[in-house]
């Protein structure tokens, strides 16, 4: 038996573990913190309802993240006090964030996500954390999904330009 084998919580992290799932925890709670806010911009019912799915979807990373990092003695990045809820029309339209907007960019940060996801799975070599960023991968596929359909329903999404005709052909 090796170093590391067995039960895989008994095995010490090595410091790109560390450092991965530290990162992670500190942007989850960053865009927590922003997701709260652009909620209170937000008009459009569906987005909203899947604003606050991505809301809760970090919660639970930010619980199974924070809990491996205390288990292992390791020191938690500060969490950002959460966002007051606002009346929409309270904030000035020249204020506000557009729904297209708001839309976006929480695509793009769950397209990020999972970029982080495989990067801490791939530089695991404890199982237990290689498997708890599956699942956070898994859950961010599906939500980066129900975001792309809710982008085409509501014309948010604008493609590049398509490219149909191939030089040469004719």
């Amino acid at each position: 038996m090796g170093i590391l084998s067995g039960n895989p919580q008994n095995e010490p992290l090595h410091y790109g573990e560390v450092f991965g799932v530290w990162s992670y925890l500190s942007t989850a709670k960053a865009l927590r913190s922003g997701y709260q806010t652009t909620l209170n911009h937000a008009g459009d019912g569906d987005l909203k309802k899947l604003i606050e799915e991505a809301i809760g979807g970090l919660n639970h990373e930010i619980s199974q993240t924070e809990g491996l990092l205390k288990e292992n003695g390791v020191g938690l990045p500060p969490t950002p006090p959460d966002r007051p809820a606002a009346d929409l029309e309270s904030i000035p339209v020249g204020a506000r964030f557009m729904d297209p907007e708001i839309s976006a960019g929480v695509s793009m940060d769950i397209a990020a996500g999972l970029v982080a996801c495989s990067t801490i799975i791939g530089q695991s070599i404890r199982e237990d954390i290689a498997m708890m960023f599956g699942q956070f991968h898994t859950a961010k596929a599906m939500l980066g999904a129900k975001f792309l359909r809710l982008n085409k329903e509501k014309g948010w999404l604008i493609p590049p330009p398509l490219h149909l005709n191939s030089p040469g052909k004719e």
